[in-house]
């Protein structure tokens, strides 16, 4: 059974690398945000603006307890979900978790180029969201760093990249 776990900060890269590792081992692939939207009929923005960042947690703490029983799955999480009740150390019995490591360079890079809303920074400065990667990153890294394996991601902005850290990804898990 292979059952891999991808963590990190936000825009480090967890579901455009989950994807393609996933297709490249021919294994479902689950996003857990987009998991919690289908089965809660609604966005996690909604789920937020309804029941607050502790009801989502909870909701999300429930969600990682079902996808992780899965097999033969790999998972991406949100960038918070390591970070509240015992979810890293859950993660590591269940799967094999791996931190996609990126520095707050990178990830303002990969935040900028994303389609996807991201309501933490909305209304923000380059300089302000620069600021925050910094802090929160500084705060969720004592999480990031149980994973069992690390990977350095690097700047993801071409087909070639992507595929070049799938395969490292596969290397570092002996796939």
């Amino acid at each position: 059974m292979t059952r891999i776990i991808l963590i990190g900060y936000m825009g480090a890269g967890k579901t455009t690398i989950g994807r393609i590792l996933a297709e490249s081992l021919s294994l479902p692939f689950y996003d857990l945000d987009w998991y919690i939207e289908e089965r809660q009929r609604r966005t996690v923005a909604q789920i937020f603006a309804d029941q607050g960042e502790n009801g989502f947690r909870e909701i999300e703490r429930r969600a990682l307890h079902e996808a992780a029983e899965f097999e033969d799955i790999v998972l991406a999480c949100g960038g918070g979900t390591p970070c509240f009740f015992d979810n890293m150390e859950y993660m590591n019995r269940q799967a094999r978790t791996v931190y996609l490591k990126a520095s707050p360079e990178v990830l303002l890079r990969h935040l900028k180029m994303s389609r996807t809303e991201r309501p933490l920074l909305k209304d923000k400065t380059e300089e302000e969201v620069r600021q925050y990667i910094r802090e929160s990153l500084a705060a969720r890294e004592p999480f990031y760093s149980q994973a069992r394996h690390t990977l350095d991601i690097d700047v993801l902005d071409n087909r070639d990249k992507i595929k070049d850290t799938v395969r490292m990804l596969r290397e570092l898990l002996n796939l």
